[in-house]
């Protein structure tokens, strides 16, 4: 059954550069940046500051620097920022290094050189969008770090800043998490509100059917995957035939149950991915690692990164 069910291409294992190149393709980069060039430059596009200090003739060159330590990321959507704010491409810009390198106070991150007024004017929305992904990308990088040695990865969430999803699920890449789905368009993910008053047996059957829609559908899904809040839940989930799932998600179980799910996955041989997500914090997640989950969901990772600090400064 789950050869017939046609996947999507999981984007963790594209490389950063082709998951940027993905997440361009939709189209939400370039409105992203449009808005926000708009919100700050208005409609038609001024910067009565630049216009007042700099000719239309004048150029100069800036270094785009980290002001503290993090994880680079961002800087591989450099040229959908230019070619917004640089109507006749008069910037041009050099990366000094990648995104998903360590960044220490003062390195040089790129070089920008052209247009004063386009300088000035890109000034504040580049800042404001690599300071917040490399923000995100440094704090997954801390997650990951401390499951260093267990099964689990980490995995974002779909708790995003509205407009910025596609960027901040990059930025958990540049960090070493993983995607988890993009949005409600690209995978099915049942949870607690769908299956809500079902008995386990009742949502074994509601998920044998789920799988024969998709089929004959013919949607084109990344993963299926559903949510349980216990065992007995889960055991009914279990019981479901294989190709059917792709993931359960344990929702909010302590350490100890989730050993025991992962338990009854392993006595039955089952494929099935396992995530643990709910009441992970840094001081809980190590041992919810240790219980042998596959995945730990997290949405601290975008809605508690801090950014980190990036400056713009002349070069003579």
């Amino acid at each position: 059954m789950q050869s017939e069910r046609h996947r999507l291409t999981d984007p963790n294992n594209l490389s950063l550069n082709d998951f940027a190149q993905q997440l361009r393709r939709g189209g939400l980069i370039d409105r992203l940046i449009n808005l926000a060039r708009d919100e700050d430059l208005g409609v038609p596009a001024r910067d009565v500051t630049g216009e007042l200090m700099f000719s239309a003739a004048d150029t100069r060159k800036v270094c785009l620097r980290a002001r503290e330590e993090g994880i680079a990321s961002g800087l591989a959507f450099l040229p959908d920022l230019i070619a917004v704010f640089s109507a006749n491409n008069d910037l041009e810009f050099e990366t000094h290094i990648q995104d998903g390198d360590t960044i220490e106070p003062g390195a040089a991150l790129a070089t920008i050189q052209g247009n004063a007024r386009e300088l000035v004017a890109l000034e504040r929305t580049m800042l404001n969008l690599l300071s917040r992904m490399a923000g995100i990308a440094t704090l997954t990088h801390e997650y990951v770090r401390m499951v260093d040695g267990t099964p689990a990865q980490i995995c974002d969430t779909r708790k995003t800043t509205p407009g910025l999803r596609v960027l901040e699920k990059y930025a958990v890449r540049c960090g070493g998490g993983t995607t988890h789905r993009l949005g409600l368009h690209d995978a099915v993910l049942i949870k607690d509100n769908h299956i809500a008053g079902l008995s386990p047996d009742e949502i074994a059957t509601l998920l044998h059917d789920l799988a024969y829609t998709l089929r004959e559908t013919g949607s084109s899904l990344w993963f299926v995957q559903v949510e349980v809040d216990t065992l007995d839940q889960f055991r009914g989930v279990l019981s479901v035939p294989t190709g059917v799932l792709d993931i359960v998600l344990l929702d909010n179980m302590p350490p100890q149950m989730l050993q025991e799910a992962v338990a009854m996955r392993d006595a039955c041989e089952s494929s099935l991915l396992l995530e643990a997500s709910g009441g992970v914090t840094r001081g809980t997640l190590r041992s919810i690692a240790e219980s042998g989950v596959d995945r730990v969901s997290i949405g601290a990772l975008t809605h508690q990164a801090q950014s980190i600090d990036l400056g713009l400064d002349a070069v003579s």
